[in-house]
């Protein structure tokens, strides 16, 4: 009967087989369209606004080299030391970002506010913990964030700031890199007709760009890494040919020494222009944020071997052209040290690698934004699939139409490169403080590295990025004030959202009725049974939602089989797929009922209406003869199983329903788990009784086990067991009948109303703030896709 017990490996989009480095090298290459086009064009404004305002390009050149200086030092200490060589290695299954952080936090500390978590989740594969529960040290730390529940509220609010602030950057960045490539048109033409050249056709690029979004980036990605690289090599080259050409010396102010000399000369001046000099790093938070769609050596060695020289040869290549040339008849910028002979060339590569980086942006936005939909934390809008083979590429219509709103309304209120870079230098700067805060957290809690350790990260790299932060902030009436503006809406509709959604699963978890009630219903009380099956949808893992008895209350009749359907978020990148259906009964066999768990992780596809119905009856088939085979077969895990199907008191224990099978027979999994684990989720929670965790003590340790069965088909003519397979023959038959007669989807039709005695914010943020965002976005089933002839929906009024 036992057919495998092993190791599960972690899932992914992509395989990488170990030890290959034409592999690694191929990935490398690649992740230059993906991840590095933000960063790769940061040159073309970096200069132009540091000496914006607040500090002038003297003789001296002190000004000059002092800002060379601290882009150098800036991009070494920051994206190659923090992020290439400590953030990238926390990644949870191969994914990055700042829900792959909060993720792991909230698996190693019991921290998170998601709803119907259970012990069962703790057995799915991707579930990895850095150390076994036993090996866990409870540090104070910890004990200390899982005591105090406010604590729970402030990372996830802190989470939540990161992710507006990665939205915003999605609004900034395109306008200020295409802005920026196309203002190289300022050389080749007079300033009148500059003025009025150059915001339209970067409203025209930028309309272009968003409008072919819903073709998906598969089909043009195959351009984006050469774009990148030949970019890369132009600056490159540039960057020599003015290094050797005006001033091969230029190397010295490397040197931290002249950072001190520029501070002490320019003061004040120095340090507010500090907001245009920590643009170069933009575009540094990707290399984590896209970890999932690549490798850690493939993003380590092209920004390592490729990516880092050539922005440090651009940047000192212009240093060494400006500290030759004092008084050029434009601003400073990128382009007025480009040879003329080479800069319509020049200026074309540069249009291209910033819609490349504009693209890579976007679309991190909408993966963001998908993330955040599956944890509950913003209101459902549409996820289109745009491709069938590359995971993660998505397009969400509505999105989309805003950013370039927002796009163009920043181009054309902006009209200039300074105010562009001041907001999108403080959004930049405020992600990267929270990826500094949430990683310090990690390395305490899923690395269990001392205290000393964390507060050294959090202090080093804490004290760079807020001497940034406190620059940009000088400038929050010159630019500034956007980026805090987008992130104060997003999070209130964000927050407003979680909130709503935690009270309503309270509301629902207080006013689920028993098992019993449902088993009591009959003809003796009017109520009949029709044919078909019924998909009832409820947050709840176990007992009966009130939205059924509420149904059953007006309609007196419920379909012949019965089905109590959750659709979950677990905080994994990825659920496997023979993983992600839990199955279990709800009474007897004869009541013909069942739940059935279906979890998804933050980063999941999830099924379409037709594709979900069809697996979910194979689920139930599977089930169903496993369950009869597992009664009447003795298990050394499950001694009482033979009685288990005239038990009517309480709910089955639920059974891993995989899509693996073996040799043509149904797979078929049982997790085992010897030791308990408490949930606790911040408000009173049921506790799931059986789910699919078994208790048995080994000896004084404890023992794990996935344990996976199949029917052998020889065994269906046993003697003495002819009853039980007619009976098994019969539920299976009612099973198709039902599925031939139709299906049903019975979904709340919810409004939420706060409680009376309530506080006027409580008041504000449930009956308007959530109730107009629910009359606005996608409902649950539009989400799902329910056809409407399909549809039941059950009116209820959440008072909370």
């Amino acid at each position: 009967m036992l057919l495998s017990v092993g190791r599960r490996v972690a899932y992914s989009g992509i395989v990488l087989q170990k030890g290959s480095w034409k592999t690694a090298l191929l990935f490398a290459y690649q992740s230059l369209g993906v991840v590095y086009g933000d960063l790769s064009t940061s040159p073309l404004y970096v200069y132009k606004s540091t000496f914006a305002e607040d500090i002038q390009h003297s003789e001296s050149n002190e000004e000059i080299f002092g800002v060379l200086s601290f882009v150098f030092w800036t991009l070494t200490l920051v994206p190659l030391f923090k992020y290439v060589f400590v953030v990238l290695r926390a990644d949870d299954n191969g994914e990055g970002g700042t829900f792959a952080l909060y993720s792991l936090i909230c698996r190693h500390a019991n921290v998170s506010l998601l709803p119907n978590r259970q012990v069962a989740d703790e057995a799915v594969s991707t579930y990895k913990l850095e150390h076994p529960p036993e090996k866990r040290s409870s540090s104070r730390v910890k004990v200390y964030l899982e005591k105090h529940k406010v604590l729970h509220t402030a990372l996830l609010i802190l989470v939540l700031l990161g992710t507006c602030m990665v939205i915003g950057d999605g609004v900034l960045t395109p306008a200020i890199s295409v802005f920026s490539a196309v203002s190289g048109l300022e050389l080749s033409m007079s300033k009148e007709h500059h003025q009025y050249a150059v915001i339209p056709i970067t409203c025209f690029i930028l309309v272009c760009l968003f409008a072919l979004q819903h073709y998906g980036t598969h089909r043009v990605g195959f351009l984006f890494a050469p774009v990148v690289l030949t970019w890369l090599l132009c600056i490159s080259a540039l960057g020599l040919y003015n290094m050797i050409h005006w001033n091969p010396h230029v190397y010295k102010a490397l040197s931290p020494y002249y950072m001190f000399k520029f501070l002490k000369k320019t003061k004040k001046g120095g340090w507010m222009s500090l907001g245009g000099i920590l643009l170069c790093i933009t575009g540094s938070e990707a290399m984590f944020a896209d970890l999932g769609h690549f490798s850690y050596a493939a993003i380590q060695t092209a920004f390592t071997f490729l990516v880092y020289p050539a922005l440090i040869l651009a940047y000192m290549g212009q240093a060494a052209y400006l500290s030759q040339h004092h008084h050029t008849s434009y601003h400073i910028s990128f382009y007025v040290s480009v040879p003329e002979s080479v800069r319509w060339p020049v200026l074309v590569i540069a249009i291209l690698a910033s819609v490349v980086g504009s693209q890579a942006i976007i679309s991190g936005t909408f993966s963001i934004i998908n993330q955040s939909q599956s944890l509950s934390c913003f209101p459902r809008v549409k996820v289109i699939h745009t491709s069938d083979k590359i995971h993660g590429q998505i397009y969400i219509p509505e999105i989309n139409w805003v950013l370039m709103i927002l796009c163009i309304t920043v181009t054309i209120g902006f009209r200039d490169t300074k105010h562009m870079g001041n907001a999108s230098g403080l959004a930049v700067m405020t992600v990267m403080l929270v990826t500094t805060c949430l990683m310090s957290l990690v390395i305490i809690l899923c690395w269990n590295k001392p205290p000393a350790v964390a507060l050294s990260f959090l202090l080093f790299f804490g004290s760079i990025e807020l001497l940034y932060f406190s620059a940009s902030l000088t400038k929050f009436t010159e630019g500034a004030w956007l980026p805090i503006l987008l992130a104060l809406f997003l999070m209130t509709i964000m927050f407003v959202w979680h909130y709503a959604t935690i009270k309503k699963y309270e509301f629902d978890l207080h006013n689920k009725v028993s098992l019993e009630w449902l088993l009591a219903l009959g003809p003796s009380l009017g109520v009949a049974r029709v044919p078909g099956i019924g998909l009832v949808f409820t947050d709840l893992t176990s007992g009966i939602p009130a939205n059924f008895s509420r149904f059953v209350t007006n309609l007196p009749a419920y379909h012949r089989i019965l089905v109590f359907v959750c659709v979950k978020s677990v905080p994994v990148p990825f659920v496997p797929p023979a993983e992600r259906y839990l199955v279990g009964r709800v009474g007897p066999a004869a009541h013909r009922s069942y739940r059935c768990i279906v979890r998804y992780g933050y980063r999941d596809v999830h099924q379409d209406i037709d594709s979900f119905e069809t697996e979910l009856v194979a689920r139930l088939a599977d089930f169903i003869r496993y369950d009869w085979h597992r009664s009447q077969h003795t298990s050394p895990y499950a001694e009482d199983d033979a009685s288990h199907s005239n038990e009517s008191s309480s709910e089955r224990r639920l059974a891993v329903i995989g899509t693996v099978t073996f040799s043509g027979t149904p797979g078929y999994g049982i997790e085992e788990s010897v030791e308990p684990a408490s949930v606790s989720i911040g408000f009173s929670t049921v506790e799931s009784v059986t789910d699919m965790i078994e208790m048995q003590a080994v000896g004084a340790g404890a023992v794990e086990r996935r344990v996976r069965f199949a029917i052998d088909d020889d065994d269906s003519e046993s003697d003495g067991q002819t009853k039980m397979y007619v009976q098994l023959e019969e539920e299976l038959r009612d099973l198709m009948t039902a599925q031939e007669a139709g299906t049903a989807f019975i979904l709340g039709h919810t409004h939420v109303e706060a409680k009376q005695g309530s506080s006027i914010l409580k008041r504000l943020a449930i009956n308007f703030g959530y109730n107009f965002l629910r009359r606005n976005c996608r409902g649950p089933d539009v989400a799902l896709k329910v056809p409407p002839i399909s549809l039941l929906e059950v009116g209820m009024v959440y008072v909370v």
